[in-house]
């Protein structure tokens, strides 16, 4: 893998990286919505991601075990709506209450939530490093020849 694409699969991982902080802070923010536009109350968004394999591996003959496993970067699908159950609360008082009183909260856990938060931060420095070793690498590389 040369320099240069090992930088754009690392800020392929940054994009989407920033994307599901994007998302995850969208989930948070709507923790409470019990009414959308389209109906009901929020529905928890999760992005999907897909390995990127537009690119080739510049070895003439890599081994059996790179050939599947080449690091490519990430590419994003799209964000789907998580299905799982609402939260029902017992609010007889509240607008969006149901005949027996409960209102459907949406289905985002701030704890999970959170977790998803510190995992895509900890991506998004792996992948800030990444790129700066690429860097110096290629810095040094052109030091070679002025000695």
């Amino acid at each position: 893998m040369r320099i240069f694409s090992t930088i754009n699969a690392a800020a392929s991982g940054l994009t989407a990286q920033r994307l599901r902080m994007d998302t995850i802070s969208n989930n948070i923010a709507n923790v409470n919505t019990t009414r959308t536009d389209e109906g009901g109350p929020y529905k928890r968004q999760v992005p999907v991601f897909a390995p990127r394999q537009d690119m080739k591996f510049n070895m003439p003959f890599p081994p059996r075990k790179l050939q599947d496993q080449v690091g490519e970067g990430v590419r994003i699908l799209g964000i789907k709506e998580d299905n799982s159950k609402f939260r029902m609360v017992y609010e007889p008082g509240h607008p969006d209450a149901n005949k027996e009183g409960y209102v459907a909260y949406p289905n985002v856990s701030i704890v999970k939530e959170m977790v998803d938060m510190i995992s895509a931060n900890r991506s998004y420095e792996a992948n800030v490093s990444v790129i700066s070793t690429a860097k110096g690498m290629a810095q040094k590389s052109l030091t070679i020849g002025r000695a």
